[in-house]
């Protein structure tokens, strides 16, 4: 009887044992679960999701990478959870994340894989080439090509059959790069920016200015360069416009810049000033220049459109670019000495 007691005693024991142990575990891979492993001002970090990365292998993953303190507490989150399906992709995540919520942030879409790609305002398609390929997204002259084959863009505007330049709206687009970057999507989207912008909000506006839609590009890219100031710029029109339509040479040195290499190799710049036979050269040759110089805003695609009406047929800008316009050539002479712009 003795032994029997002993033993019912010792059989209780390691059954009561068992349970206390049971709820130790049960409470201790709960409470993992439910703390985070890193201080409150951990960073967020990028985690990827594999494909066919299946959820036990996520837990080791985490917790090689520091996000959760063991894969037991993961595997214990996952036998609690149903239906946890991962998105494959990259996802921001830190360690002061519980596994609930790590859990929640890789079941959503993930980051996207676009690239931002600024263009600049006043860029010339060479620029904007030399950029992409500075970026090994294409090879030189890539995106220079495409956008001279105008047969493979739409818009709802004409487009001059000598190329894009100007039309190619200057902004920040975000591009896919994953899987090879493809030249024609961004100038595609740039047309379409141009649109929006642009053509489809003032299309009206424009067709009273008695311009055509080119001939308010190719000023508005003169503006772009010439004016840094927008709200200068309707100013500057008036005056390139009257010049015009007077018959006056433009005098826009900007354009001569178009064609070199680099913008501001001046000793080139100099030699194009000087070549009565460059068509960019406004100081010799009347009327607009063959082509845009680079890519305008909204704002000196308007300003094109709405040129001041005023005294003025000269300008230049002082050393501050502040810009001095004149009413004729003795005032426009003694503005230059004044300022010493020659």
């Amino acid at each position: 009887m003795k032994l029997k007691k002993i033993g019912l005693f010792l059989g209780s024991f390691v059954v009561v044992g068992g349970l206390i142990g049971g709820a130790a575990g049960f409470l201790y891979l709960r409470g993992g679960a439910q703390a985070a492993k890193g201080p409150a001002d951990a960073p967020m970090r990028v985690f990827e999701v594999k494909k066919g990365t299946t959820g036990l292998a996520l837990g080791r993953e985490l917790h090689e990478q520091g996000f959760i303190e063991s894969p037991l507490h993961w595997r214990f989150w996952l036998r609690q959870t149903k239906g946890f399906t991962p998105k494959a992709g990259k996802h921001e995540l830190s360690a002061n994340m519980t596994i609930p919520e790590i859990g929640a942030a890789l079941q959503k879409a993930p980051l996207s894989e676009d690239e931002p790609f600024a263009m600049i305002e006043g860029w010339r398609l060479r620029d904007t080439d030399e950029a992409l390929a500075a970026k090994g997204w294409i090879k030189p002259g890539e995106y220079l090509a495409a956008a001279k084959d105008v047969a493979r863009f739409k818009a709802p505007f004409p487009l001059p059959a000598r190329g894009l330049e100007g039309y190619l709206y200057p902004e920040t687009y975000r591009v896919t790069v994953e899987g090879g970057f493809k030249p024609e999507a961004l100038i595609q989207r740039q047309l379409d920016t141009f649109a929006e912008r642009f053509w489809q909000p003032h299309k009206d506006e424009l067709v009273k200015t008695g311009r055509s839609l080119d001939e308010i590009v190719v000023m508005a890219s003169m503006l772009e360069r010439e004016e840094p100031v927008p709200k200068q710029r309707m100013t500057v029109a008036g005056i390139l416009w009257k010049r015009i339509d007077k018959g006056f040479a433009l005098g826009v040195d900007a354009t001569s810049r178009y064609e070199l290499a680099d913008w501001n190799d001046r000793t080139e710049f100099l030699k194009k000033l000087r070549d009565p036979a460059d068509p960019y050269n406004t100081r010799v040759k009347v009327g607009l220049p063959p082509s845009p110089i680079g890519a305008p805003t909204v704002e000196s695609l308007t300003a094109a459109m709405r040129p001041e009406k005023h005294e003025y047929l000269y300008y230049l800008h002082d050393s501050s670019k502040v810009l001095h316009p004149s009413r004729n050539a003795a005032e426009h002479e003694a503005l230059r000495a004044k300022y010493n712009v020659y």
